[in-house]
């Protein structure tokens, strides 16, 4: 018999059931990597604000550091690991390794699944921050480099692969973003910029 402080629950992750008792403060990423042996997703600032343990969670982005285990039950998880199909690469993950999206590779997993919930938010039309018509017959906006960098905001690269990573997003979205022609002076959000060299 289970304690008050633990469940037995069942996680539904890149297709595959996995049954597991979790004590009820377990993190989604502390199940993935330590319980399931899922180490695709990183632990980055274990605080929600860097972006590398980034999975989909019924289609939606989550920071799976920030959400308990047992409210993941009964959802459709999926990891970096459960993106490609076979030997064939998710068109996101061929992006970023066609463009050099990358470069230690620790925040990719997070920033890869990012880039596939910013292509599905986009294309349901979902504004961002730097979104200039909101109204709901504007449809969703260009996909440009500045729509990227904001919504990629989330997701941080201590390598600084910003340009690589935006042209990545942009041709697995099927867009001609090009990181240099928009308004914004840098690829990365200001506020993460502070105190970077240019």
């Amino acid at each position: 018999m289970a304690s008050s402080t633990s469940s037995v629950i069942t996680l539904k992750i890149n297709g595959e059931k996995y049954t597991l008792p979790v004590d009820h403060r377990t993190t989604l990423l502390d199940a993935l990597r330590e319980r399931l042996d899922l180490t695709g997703t990183k632990k980055g600032c274990d605080q929600g604000q860097c972006g590398a343990c980034t999975v989909l969670v019924d289609g939606r982005r989550t920071v799976a550091c920030l959400q308990l285990a047992v409210a993941a039950e009964g959802r459709e998880i999926t990891t970096v690991e459960g993106l490609a199909d076979g030997d064939q690469l998710h068109p996101v993950q061929q992006a970023f390794l066609d463009l050099d999206g990358f470069q230690c590779g620790y925040c990719t997993p997070g920033q890869i699944c990012s880039a596939i919930g910013v292509i599905q938010e986009h294309a349901a039309g979902w504004p961002s921050a730097v979104t200039g018509d909101i109204s709901p017959e504007a449809g969703p906006p260009p996909l440009t480099a500045d729509e990227i960098r904001e919504r990629m905001s989330g997701n941080l690269c201590r390598c600084g692969a910003y340009v690589s990573i935006v042209q990545a997003v942009a041709r697995a979205a099927g867009t001609d973003a090009d990181p240099g022609t928009d308004t914004a002076a840098s690829t990365a959000p200001a506020a993460q910029t502070k105190g970077v060299v240019a």
